[in-house]
């Protein structure tokens, strides 16, 4: 049964919106069928949640941002995911739908590089582009939503670096949501040619406590042939943000997608971390954090597929809730046939701080395959007595014992975000959450 939901923008809104930016005849065309196709798709079905009464369909489809001329512009709340030190060589933000402020070193330009705004991709790089916008990691036709992004997609970033070019600076992208009612339907395109490396790092930011808007995002992560992609985020989107977020990966032979995931939304969210370890030797380590409060409902899924001999793949997944916060958080391991000597390892932890709150913890291992390794950890439990006595016979207050047994309990992935500004930013957001 289709979800009866009237489409928020029609066909004539979306030809004008493609026109206005002089998008290809393709990326028009492929916005036209997805709008076709969001008419008869489904809402997806994430496990034990219904989102069938959430917020899709109303928002604010444009707005503009001015730019900045100098960083010491942006909010201190923006501010402090830059490390004002050692201010980042390779950094775009966009604030609503506009490039506020980008920059890519001479260096990076030099070895081909692109680091850019995805509508002036489309225009300076659009075969590259279209090689990759939702081929091979995300289908427009899974579900309402895929379909919705497709059609809507009004910002976002594409990266590509050559074949064997290393980089060590980190990438950074801030996407800020100025505007309490505009809508974000970013895409986020990150291909690394083979024997490439990168770091990128994307924070994602609002205002919007009461405003009701949506997030609609996809991120497509691709890495040939021996490349290395480190990936690190931090979803901060305020109480009135519905978030879909949809991040893929594909690896290739010895190619390796890491994976930091810092999912800090007030508001009502679905989130996908799925990564195909399509090579031989390919491996994928995705690491999650998040922190529920209030009212709100999450549903988390982290999942491996293998189809790569001796192909890796790891989830830890670490959740705190709070008040009447419900949480799902799925761990799914497949193994396809064919991928010999794979292993999937997966360990998802919830911890509770109320008596009202709810977090569910599942792990899945789905295995057509008989010589692999696999192995699944899940608990559901509180603060435990003993770590608190240990630290309140040290003199050591309660609340300041649960502060550090928390902040221990989130360390595994929040030691892993790349940038030292973003790390101490997320801790931040963790602070604030959970006191």
């Amino acid at each position: 049964m289709t979800v009866e939901t009237k489409l928020p923008y029609d066909k004539e809104y979306i030809e004008q919106f493609s026109k206005e930016r002089n998008e290809p005849a393709w990326m028009l065309e492929l916005r036209v069928q997805a709008l076709e196709q969001a008419d008869t798709l489904e809402l997806p079905k994430p496990d034990k949640t219904k989102i069938g009464k959430w917020n899709f369909t109303e928002f604010k489809h444009t707005a503009t941002g001015e730019e900045i001329t100098s960083l010491n512009q942006l909010p201190t709340e923006i501010q402090e995911f830059l490390d004002q030190d050692n201010l980042p060589e390779n950094l775009i933000i966009q604030r609503n739908h506009s490039i506020a402020h980008s920059k890519l070193s001479k260096d990076l330009q030099d070895k081909g590089v692109i680091f850019t705004d995805i509508f002036t991709a489309l225009q300076k790089h659009e075969d590259l582009v279209k090689k990759f916008y939702m081929k091979d990691a995300v289908a427009v036709d899974e579900h309402r939503l895929t379909a919705l992004h497709a059609a809507l997609m009004n910002g976002g970033v594409f990266v590509y670096i050559p074949k064997n070019v290393i980089i060590e600076a980190p990438l950074q992208t801030i996407f800020w949501q100025e505007d309490p009612e505009v809508a974000m339907f970013n895409h986020v395109l990150v291909v690394a040619d083979e024997g490439s490396s990168l770091t990128y790092v994307e924070n994602y930011f609002s205002h919007n406590a009461k405003e009701a808007t949506v997030a609609n995002i996809v991120t497509e992560v691709i890495a040939h042939d021996n490349a290395k992609i480190s990936f690190g985020a931090v979803d901060n989107f305020a109480a009135g943000t519905t978030a879909y977020n949809n991040r893929r990966g594909v690896a290739y032979r010895d190619a390796t997608i890491d994976w930091a995931l810092g999912q800090m939304n007030d508001g009502n969210t679905v989130s996908e971390n799925i990564t195909f370890l399509m090579g031989e030797n390919s491996l994928s380590n995705a690491k999650t954090v998040s922190v529920g409060r209030g009212k709100q409902t999450q549903n988390f899924t982290a999942k491996i597929v293998h189809h790569g001999k001796n192909s890796e793949g790891y989830i830890l997944q670490h959740g705190v809730m709070k008040d009447k916060a419900t949480s799902i958080f799925n761990g799914i391991g497949k193994i396809e046939h064919g991928a010999s000597k794979a292993n999937a390892e997966q360990e998802s932890r919830v911890l509770m701080l109320s008596d009202k709150a709810r977090g569910d913890a599942n792990p899945i291992l789905l295995i057509d395959e008989d010589d692999v390794t696999a192995g699944h950890a899940a608990s559901v439990g509180r603060v435990d007595p003993l770590q608190l006595y240990y630290l309140m016979s040290r003199g050591i207050t309660k609340d300041e014992a649960e502060r550090l047994i928390i902040h221990g309990f989130l360390a595994p992935v929040v030691n892993q975000l790349p940038i030292e500004a973003v790390k101490n930013q997320l801790t931040q957001v963790i602070e604030r959450k959970v006191y």
